[in-house]
């Protein structure tokens, strides 16, 4: 009877190694570490357009803006627009609009912020025919607030002559402009 204990056991003994040696094959420690979630690159595009045109209306019905660019190419993972040769028309519900120009720009998620990037020009005729350029480097421009602003050299023609400054905050709904620092100024005397 010893014997017949002896071989259920060891029969069964020999079935249960057989189950552990599959499930140890079968069921490697690799299975359980945590697999790499999927980045998103951060210049990966999920979308891009050309000819761009956005026309943005006041409640009156009046227009507030308008935006042109040859490309537009939206970053996934940030939710920023890259723009290329970005042309906006800042209206502010009047005639004279001022018109803004550059080589690239960055508009923010909500379409609140444009950084404008290289060869930054912010150009109005007033109803007077005068004429006033704003030129930089880099120049950041909320369009609903019709305000722009910037850490970089500017220059400014106009009104008979020119200043130059480092940085500048630009209250264009009121016209008023204010050089930051290193202000020069020259001026035609009539």
């Amino acid at each position: 009877m010893f014997s017949k204990k002896f071989r259920n056991f060891l029969l069964f003994g020999c079935i249960a190694a057989m189950f552990a040696a599959v499930g140890y094959w079968n069921i490697s420690p690799e299975r359980f570490l945590d697999k790499p979630v999927a980045k998103v690159e951060d210049t990966a595009i999920d979308w891009y357009a050309t000819n761009t045109h956005t026309l943005q209306y006041l409640p009156d019905g009046k227009v507030q803006y308008e935006m042109t660019s040859d490309k537009a190419e939206h970053l996934k993972a940030t939710d920023v627009t890259l723009v290329t040769k970005p042309d906006l028309n800042m209206y502010r519900g009047t005639e004279f609009p001022w018109h803004v120009t550059s080589e690239r720009g960055e508009v923010n998620p909500d379409g609140t912020q444009v950084e404008l990037i290289d060869s930054v020009r912010i150009k109005r005729t007033d109803e007077k025919k005068r004429d006033t350029l704003i030129t930089s480097t880099r120049m950041t421009v909320f369009p609903q607030q019709q305000y722009a602003q910037t850490e970089q050299p500017v220059r400014i023609d106009g009104a008979g002559g020119v200043s130059t400054g480092v940085g500048m905050k630009a209250y264009l709904k009121d016209s008023r402009i204010h050089l930051q620092s290193n202000v020069r100024g020259q001026y035609e005397a009539r």
